[in-house]
């Protein structure tokens, strides 16, 4: 689209932020209380919460390649958005439904089916085409504006979805919980479909299809940029360390520590409250004293925060644990603009687009796949024995999971230290 005069037409700004809330508050429900869910409704097996979590990361990243290529193609975006969220609502309606099947392993299977399902639409429509969108509208005079108000609605997601989630599946149950998330999805997304017009002057990929695959990924890029390829793979090792612990994060505070699941969501809330804050000017000493030190420092700051917290040992030790789950939260927020911006500064100018693509192969579908599946396994080993209301035997994470996570992070140091940061102005 055009932008002679740099503004974006009310139309899109308004359309962004009705996707962005909605695409949000349904992935942070996704990422923490699917897999609640599944652990309390279902079977307490802490390896059927990785097993989810590590298949839907890989729909995740795939449907974004291939349905991202196929927008490209076909020069289209309006119909995979309200396609995508029409249907991402539904199938968040219908994944409760897996609960009420027998036996556990039916349910689970039918669970991972439908958060599959889930996925695949919500990653075409989220992180696919409506990143594409806010390419296509915007020109690099405005393209920071829209893309701040996407992000905050993603932190405006967070933190509604932890203030308020617990108090209201106490109140109305699970199954409603879902049936109320799929309502709001659809109640923003399809509107702001809708009212979001195609961007103008989008020309079809003449590539084809399997060869815009090819293009993008390759490679002989990652041996040639060698300070893009330690990144990320420093990127790669702290999701898969973090991803060890954080599926598991609300079972943990619940079922380990005590902490009822009101009083446990209040608290990542509050987590998340204090790093937003603290994390607001991270951007400007990123800038100032440079990405290379601010990522080291997040580590560090990452490893110390979750050593602490799996000391934790109650409700008693909820001032405790609230700070030192701000710390941790903290880390991640910060490691996230550090290594974020870095790789942004070493994106080639006429692949930008097509670049990012290798921070989702790192990231989700090596961090969350590994990582959750690794966690996973520690659970089921080393947890404590539970059996569920219903009678199905299961375990409860132990403390173990954030210590292992604490010492897995020393590992994203190596390639940090490792990589040079040429902080020449990137046009």
């Amino acid at each position: 689209m055009s932008q002679t005069n740099n503004k974006i037409p009310r139309r899109v700004i308004w359309g962004i932020i009705l996707l962005s809330l909605s695409g949000e508050i349904a992935w942070a429900v996704e990422n923490q209380y699917f897999n609640l869910f599944i652990y309390k409704e279902i079977a307490p097996v802490p390896l059927y919460v990785s097993l989810m979590v590590s298949i839907t990361a890989a729909v995740s990243t795939f449907t974004t390649f291939f349905m991202g290529a196929f927008s490209d193609i076909k020069a289209k975006r309006r119909i995979f958005l309200l396609v995508g969220y029409a249907f991402w609502a539904v199938t968040t309606a219908i994944f409760p439904l897996a609960g009420i099947l027998e036996p556990v392993i039916l349910a689970i299977s039918i669970a991972i089916l439908f958060d599959s399902i889930m996925s695949f639409f919500g990653a075409m429509a989220n992180d696919a085409v409506l990143n594409a969108y806010v390419t296509d509208v915007t020109t690099l005079e405005n393209r920071g504006k829209l893309s701040s108000i996407k992000e905050l609605m993603f932190l405006i997601a967070l933190l509604i979805v932890y203030a308020l989630s617990g108090y209201i599946i106490e109140a109305i149950n699970f199954y409603n919980f879902f049936f109320l998330i799929a309502g709001i999805v659809a109640v923003l997304g399809i509107p702001g479909a809708l009212i979001t017009p195609e961007p103008k002057n989008l020309v079809p990929n003449e590539l084809g299809y399997w060869k815009t695959i090819k293009e993008t990924f390759s490679f002989k890029f990652l041996r040639e940029n060698h300070d893009f390829t330690k990144i990320q793979i420093s990127a790669a090792l702290f999701w898969i360390a973090f991803n060890v612990f954080f599926p598991f994060i609300i079972i943990y505070l619940e079922f380990r520590l005590g902490i009822p699941l009101f009083e446990a969501s209040i608290l990542i809330f509050i987590a998340l409250l204090i790093s937003i804050i603290l994390a607001y000017p991270m951007g400007i000493v990123v800038d100032k004293i440079g990405r290379k030190k601010v990522a080291v420092g997040a580590v560090i700051i990452e490893i110390i925060g979750l050593f602490l917290f799996s000391f934790g040992r109650g409700i008693q030790d909820f001032i405790y644990i609230a700070f030192t789950s701000s710390l941790w939260v903290f880390g991640m927020i910060s490691f996230n603009v550090a290594t974020r911006t870095w790789l942004k500064d070493l994106y080639p100018e006429d692949k930008r687009g097509q670049t990012h693509g290798y921070y989702l192969l790192f990231t989700i579908l090596g961090g969350m796949t590994i990582g959750s599946l690794l966690g996973g396994f520690i659970a089921n080993i080393f947890g404590t024995p539970y059996t569920s209301p219903e009678g199905v035997p299961g375990s409860i994470p132990p403390a173990l999971l954030f210590m292992i996570a604490s010492f897995m992070m020393v590992l994203a140091l190596i390639p940090i230290f490792l990589a040079k940061e040429n902080r020449k102005k990137n046009n």
